[in-house]
């Protein structure tokens, strides 16, 4: 269906370690569903999967995004710091961040250190092993999509391998960092019962860390950036799942004494 994907993204042009730059999508000042509170979001630029329910697929291509310096960065959200210091905090999204590793992690430190904001990491994980546990120190709390929790049904869905995200979760543990789990429910895809047990398991056996699991209902809002860009939409034919769908997912993890929204 796509290109292959390499696994490698670091360019040393653009993750200089003193001076890294920075591709960033787009922002919002005043997201409510990205973390807790309200936060300002930056969409860095740069995914290595191919998800089949994407609904940013613009984000793709790290160099889709505009320049910016960790300066030009950092006085987009200034204006709104004092308020976002008491109602919420700021959230890194994509995209997938730890594509711009080097970026992102100067922006979280810039933004807890500076600022004395709440940080929020939006991922799949994937790739974490590229950076030190030092990288991890500004994050507040880490929203960890985990897309499927059988292997085979992952690499159909994403196009890559699941280990990695386990791995990081495990690692988060260690680390000791706060973390939701965010799973999309996508009728005849990521529905099944004993698949959404299994992921329960394994969330509910990671301990208080994970503070909740949230569901997101699949939609098809991103449907008309697959179009613009020429990429056939694999799931053009997918209904939303009704809201009893979604409540019997709900059900499931909650099953496990998961906090669940």
């Amino acid at each position: 269906m796509f290109d292959a994907v390499r696994t490698t993204v670091f360019d040393p042009q653009v993750h200089d370690a003193q001076t890294p730059l920075g591709y960033l999508h787009s922002v919002e000042s005043g997201a409510a569903v990205d973390g807790p509170g309200m936060r300002f979001v930056f969409f860095l630029s740069g995914c290595l999967f191919r998800c089949q329910y994407c609904h940013n697929p613009d984000t793709w291509k790290l160099h889709g995004g505009r320049e910016v310096t960790l300066d030009q960065a950092l006085d987009e959200i200034r204006p709104y710091a004092g308020f976002l210091k008491f109602a919420g905090g700021v959230t890194l999204s994509g995209g997938e961040p730890l594509v711009q590793a080097a970026f992102a992690g100067r922006l979280l430190a810039r933004l807890k250190d500076e600022l004395g904001l709440h940080t929020a990491l939006d991922t799949q994980g994937f790739l974490h092993a590229e950076v030190d546990d030092e990288w991890f120190r500004p994050v507040d709390l880490v929203l960890l999509d985990v897309k499927h929790i059988d292997p085979e049904r992952y690499h159909l869905i994403t196009g890559q391998p699941l280990q990695p995200t386990l791995d990081f979760a495990l690692r988060l543990v260690r680390l000791n960092k706060p973390m939701w789990i965010r799973y999309v429910l996508v009728p005849g895809l990521t529905d099944g019962e004993a698949d959404i047990l299994k992921l329960a398991d394994f969330a509910a056996g990671l301990g208080p860390l994970v503070e909740r699991v949230e569901v997101l209902p699949f939609h098809q809002m991103g449907a008309h950036k697959w179009q613009a860009l020429n990429h056939p939409y694999p799931l053009a034919a997918t209904p939303t799942p009704s809201p009893e769908q979604t409540q019997a997912a709900r059900a499931l993890f909650a099953s496990r004494g998961l906090a669940v929204s």
